[in-house]
């Protein structure tokens, strides 16, 4: 039973839980990484063994995965990056033909999570409210720009004056004009959603984000509060979805009834090690799922509430490397 995570950059906290999870079932088992660096990432040095990657633009990506697939008798592969979900998607019968298992939502789940504007829809679709998305003609200031197909906060604007827009905002066909949500008066949450093979909510975890570096939370707070409830009435099944999301949503510091859905991304996010750490296993849960064959069965809520996680730099040595 081996599990090959891709693209894991610095993702160790993941690597080791799928290690030791693994190891409970199965002590030959081994959870091997690929990274277009590997080299230079500290989750594939600490990985069983890695693998040097194409880029996932390169047209060989998917095949280079499934002779992988071949060689090292991998049976599941676990993706932590936006840009290589949808061909993953895409190709999951390719993989499974070879006896290989790849935890990703449908091809059209996917799609919409990749697509804010999309994203936005689907949310209104459940009865969960967004921002107001504006005209690049008529909007209200302040305002909060990104891009729909955007991750890790890359390309954002927070606007509030006119003077702070410019021709490439205007211009751009992907930048989207939001109704902007305060942090004075919002507190940012992302969840951690398990979903079972049925599509089925088993788990929700909301980590406050108290302090988020190059678009990762560095301090969050688990809390079990009106999210886990508003969660459960209106996302308790979604088409397409299995494994597990992050949602992010914008929760009001006073009325907990104003609550709004931000995005969802359908893979591991760089939180997760907190989730895991109250006791949501969702790693636990995928072995079982995907490698056992078992079925997950009542929703679990007894993760630990009000767990503070401070995280910290940490160093990694590589002995005789060679660029």
């Amino acid at each position: 039973m081996n599990i090959l995570i891709t693209s894991a950059g610095r993702r160790v906290s993941l690597v080791k839980s799928f290690q030791k999870e693994l190891k409970n079932i199965d002590s030959k088992g081994k959870v091997y990484t690929t990274d277009s660096c590997p080299l230079l990432s500290a989750a594939c040095q600490i990985s069983d063994m890695f693998f040097k990657a194409p880029r996932i633009d390169a047209s060989d990506y998917i095949e280079s995965l499934i002779e992988l697939c071949r060689t090292h008798n991998i049976s599941l592969i676990v993706p932590t990056i936006d840009t290589e979900l949808l061909d993953l998607a895409k190709n999951k019968l390719r993989f499974e033909e070879q006896g290989v298992k790849v935890v990703i939502s449908s091809v059209e789940f996917v799609s919409k999570c990749r697509d804010k504007r999309l994203i936005h829809k689907f949310f209104v679709d459940h009865n969960v409210n967004v921002a107001e998305e504006y005209s690049k003609h008529n909007f209200s200031l302040p305002l909060f720009i990104k891009p729909r197909d955007g991750s890790r906060s890359v390309d954002t604007f927070l606007i509030r004056s006119k003077d702070d827009l410019t021709e490439y905002h205007f211009n751009n066909k992907k930048l989207m004009f939001l109704e902007y949500l305060d942090h004075e008066e919002y507190d940012e949450f992302t969840c951690d959603l398990y979903y079972c093979k049925n599509h089925k909510l088993k788990c929700a975890v909301p980590r406050k984000r108290i302090e988020v570096r190059d678009g990762e939370v560095y301090k969050a707070l688990t809390m079990n509060n009106a999210l886990v409830p508003y969660i459960k009435n209106n996302l308790d099944y979604i088409e397409g979805a299995i494994g597990c999301l992050t949602a992010q949503f914008f929760l009001h510091k006073k009325d907990d009834t104003k609550i709004y859905g931000i995005e969802i991304n359908p893979r591991f996010g760089g939180g997760y090690p907190l989730s895991y750490l109250s006791g949501a296993n969702f790693t636990k849960w995928i072995i079982e799922e995907y490698l056992l064959e078992k079925e997950i069965g009542e929703k679990f809520e007894v993760w630990e509430n009000n767990l503070l996680m401070i995280r910290y730099d940490d160093e990694i040595l590589v002995h005789g490397y060679k660029d």
